[in-house]
């Protein structure tokens, strides 16, 4: 696998040809590998486009390798909460169950089955506080949405020109205020569909203290797909 030197060290890059034909894109896998994506069509000079966007990457990396991850192998984040996960391998029913104290127990017949039963719990979570919540934010922001639904997505949020919201199943992981600044986010997109002056004027008549909670939001690090194991 190539690799660059980059700041203090080396970053390992893997490129792949994505659907756009104008930009390349940087992400990072679970594995901290940076991948490439290419414009379909174009030819580009992969080392010079990573130096290029140095700075952004070299962020990204170290929020990702230091920041507050969503779950470990012995912890899980909820409600902004760290809670310790006690395993007990069972033969009978799988379950998760939250107890009293900064803890909760999980049975499963593997300790390979943690993640998913710990995505069971988070995406019936998230999903009740979204109905509960969203249309009484939408009713503040002045906005109508199409319908809204929480799944397993690369990002926090997202909203679609047609007025879909979708939200991510680790929604409910985090603090109140970081959650209701990303229903905020994406209902201010209903109206202004980018980050613009206008987008940012509107999210601040909301939350005027919205950048502090972005960059606080920007050092959570989501539990990976369970597609991505």
């Amino acid at each position: 696998m190539p690799s660059i030197e980059l700041g203090r060290g080396r970053i390992a890059y893997t490129v792949v040809r994505g659907a756009s034909r104008r930009y390349t894109y940087f992400r990072f896998r679970p594995d901290l590998t940076l991948e490439v994506v290419l414009p379909r069509g174009r030819s580009v000079d992969v080392e010079q486009a990573i130096q290029k966007k140095s700075e952004w990457i070299l962020g990204e990396y170290d929020r990702l390798n230091g920041g507050e991850h969503v779950l470990t192998g012995d912890s899980v984040m909820f409600d902004g909460r760290r809670l310790r996960v006690d395993f007990q391998k069972t033969s009978g029913v799988e379950g998760l169950f939250p107890v009293a104290g900064e803890r909760v127990v999980v049975k499963a017949t593997d300790r390979t089955r943690v993640r998913e039963l710990v995505r069971r719990w988070f995406l019936k979570e998230s999903s009740n506080y979204v109905v509960r919540l969203l249309p009484e934010l939408a009713n503040r922001a002045g906005v109508n949405y199409h319908r809204a639904d929480v799944r397993e997505m690369r990002n926090w949020g997202y909203c679609t020109q047609g007025g879909r919201l979708s939200f991510s199943w680790q929604l409910i992981a985090l603090p109140e205020k970081l959650r209701e600044y990303i229903l905020y986010h994406e209902l201010v997109h209903l109206t202004v569909p980018n980050h613009s002056a206008a987008f940012k004027k509107k999210l601040g008549s909301l939350l005027p203290d919205f950048r502090e909670r972005q960059r606080e939001l920007g050092r959570v690090v989501p539990a990976k797909s369970i597609r991505e194991r």
